[in-house]
C-alpha cells in the first residue's frame, strides 16, 4: 500500500471512530425536552389556592385558558361555566404566574469551562448592535433547571463593554429563538464603568483601592456615542448608532448596571442628560443610600444582591437580606434578579432569593410581587405576564407546596401560553437513574 493510500485508509479510521463517539455521548447525554404542542382546548384548574401575583391570594380558586390566554379567574362560589373545559382538580395545591428572571445570560452560556458554548461577550466597548436574542439557545440544558423553579421568563442579556448590546425577554420554550422571542431588543444595557480601581501597591505589596485612572475617558466615550446617536440621521450606516434609536423613540428602555452610590448618581444624571423616558437601576447594592434621587428621577431598581455578604465590615451580616424590604419601604419600585450573571447555574434560586426577602420583612405575596409583577412592569411586558388576570397570557404553573421555600417547593406542572411544557431535564433524570440504582441495594 503506497503513502497516500495508507493515509486516506487512516483518515477514514479516524473519521469513523470520531463519529462513533460523538453517537455514543449523544446517545448517553441528557436529551432537552421537546417544546411543547399548542393548547389543543380549553383548560380550567379547581380547587387551587391561586396566588394572583398582585397580593392577592384565592383560596378554593378556579382558573381557566384557552388559545394560550387566561379567560376566567375566581373562587369556587363565582359560578365561572367550565363547560367543554379539561377540568384538572388540583386539591388545595397551589397556582403561581411563572417566576420572571431578568439580566440573565440563560441560553447563551452552557459549559463554564468551555469557550465555545459561551456566545454572551463581544470584543470592545461598545456594542449597541448587539443582538442576545439571535444567540439564545433553546436546547440548553440549563434551561430546563429554571423551568423546574418555575421561572418561565427571561430576559436573556450580553455582557461587557460599556455598551453591552441589547437584551430580549424569551419564553422558556421553543424550537428557536424566533419561536421562544416573547419581546424582542426591548433593553441597551450600559455598563457604568467604576470610579475605583483595586491594585497592588509595587513597595507594600499590599491590595490598595485608587481613583480610575481610566474613568473620565471611559464617561466621555459614553458622551460622544450618545450625542452622535441622537443626531444620527441615518446617512452613512452605522450599526451601533442605528441600533440605540429606540433609546430615544420611547420603544426600548437604558438598563444602568451600578451598584455604588456615587456611581449610581452619576449613571442617573448621565441618562437624564438625554431624552431618554425609560431608565432601569440594575445591580443597585448601594440604591438606598440615594434612594431620594431614585424617587424623585422615578428610577425602578433591578436588586441582585440579595444572597450577598455585606460590603462593608461594620454592616449588619443580613443588611443584603433585608434589603428588598428597606427599599420597598422607601417607596422605591423594586425587582429582583438571580445575582451574578457570572453564576448562571445560581440564577434557578431566583424564587428562593424572594423567600430570603420574605423572611426579613416583606410579606410572603410583596416577596412574590418582586419576581412576578414588579419584574415584569420594570421589564415593560406586564400586558403579557406576571400576574394572573382575564386576557393576559397563560403563563403558570403549579407548585404542591410553597414555590418560596427551597424546602417544600415542588413544581408538578407549568403552562406557557397555555402550552403543558414538560419539565423533566437533565437533574430529574439523573436522579431517577441513581434512585434506581441504590433503591436495589441490600443495607
Amino acid at each position: 500500500m503506497n503513502t497516500q493510500a495508507s493515509s486516506n485508509c487512516m483518515r477514514l479510521v479516524l473519521s469513523f471512530f470520531i463519529c462513533y463517539a460523538i453517537s455514543l455521548f449523544s446517545i448517553s447525554s441528557a436529551i432537552v425536552p421537546l417544546p411543547a404542542a399548542d393548547q389543543s382546548g380549553p383548560i380550567a384548574i379547581t380547587g387551587a389556592i391561586i396566588h394572583v401575583g398582585n397580593g392577592e391570594v384565592i383560596a378554593d380558586g378556579i382558573i381557566t385558558f384557552d388559545e394560550g390566554v387566561i379567560t376566567a379567574i375566581g373562587s369556587a362560589g363565582d359560578n365561572i361555566d367550565l363547560r367543554n373545559h379539561q377540568v384538572i382538580d388540583l386539591q388545595g395545591q397551589h397556582v403561581y404566574p411563572g417566576f420572571v428572571l431578568p439580566n440573565t445570560t440563560l441560553g447563551l452560556n452552557e459549559v463554564g469551562a468551555s469557550r465555545a458554548t459561551q456566545d454572551n461577550v463581544e470584543e470592545g466597548d461598545i456594542n449597541a448592535s448587539v443582538r442576545s436574542a439571535i444567540a439564545y439557545n433553546t436546547d440548553s440544558e440549563i434551561i430546563s433547571t429554571h423551568r423546574f423553579n418555575g421561572i418561565l421568563t427571561a430576559q436573556v442579556t450580553p455582557q461587557g463593554g460599556l455598551i453591552a448590546g441589547s437584551s430580549s425577554l424569551m419564553k422558556l420554550d421553543g424550537w428557536n429563538w424566533e419561536d421562544a422571542a416573547l419581546r424582542s431588543d426591548e433593553g441597551m444595557h450600559l455598563n457604568w464603568p467604576a470610579m475605583k480601581s483595586r491594585r497592588r501597591n509595587p513597595d507594600t505589596f499590599e491590595f490598595e483601592t485608587i481613583d480610575n485612572p481610566e474613568y473620565a475617558g471611559a464617561v466621555q466615550v459614553l458622551h460622544s456615542l450618545f450625542q452622535s446617536a441622537q443626531s444620527y440621521t441615518g446617512e452613512r450606516l452605522n450599526l451601533n448608532l442605528q441600533a440605540m434609536q429606540p433609546l430615544f423613540n420611547g420603544s426600548a428602555k437604558l438598563y444602568l448596571h451600578a451598584d455604588e452610590a456615587k456611581e449610581i448618581i452619576s449613571a442617573v444624571r448621565f441618562a437624564r442628560s438625554y431624552p431618554i423616558a425609560g431608565v432601569v437601576l440594575v445591580g443597585g447594592r448601594e440604591a438606598l443610600m440615594v434612594k431620594d434621587l431614585l424617587l424623585a428621577e422615578d428610577i425602578p431598581i433591578i436588586y441582585e444582591a440579595v444572597h450577598n455578604l455585606p460590603d462593608m465590615a461594620w454592616h449588619d451580616v443580613d443588611e443584603p437580606y433585608k434589603m428588598p424590604f428597606l427599599l420597598t419601604e422607601a417607596g422605591l419600585k423594586i425587582g429582583l434578579s438571580g445575582g451574578n450573571t457570572g453564576m448562571i447555574q445560581r440564577q434557578r434560586n431566583l424564587p428562593f432569593l424572594a423567600g430570603t426577602a420574605a423572611a426579613y420583612g416583606l410579606d410572603q405575596e410583596t416577596a412574590l410581587m418582586l419576581i412576578t409583577k414588579n419584574n415584569a412592569e420594570i421589564l415593560g411586558i406586564d400586558d403579557r405576564i406576571g400576574t394572573l388576570e382575564v386576557g393576559k397570557d397563560a403563563t403558570l404553573f403549579v407548585s404542591s407546596g410553597d414555590a418560596l421555600d427551597m424546602r417544600s417547593s415542588q413544581i408538578l406542572g407549568a403552562y406557557i401560553q397555555g402550552r403543558d411544557i414538560d419539565l423533566f431535564g437533565t437533574q430529574q433524570q439523573l436522579y431517577e437513574r441513581f434512585r434506581d440504582k441504590y433503591s436495589n441495594q441490600v443495607e
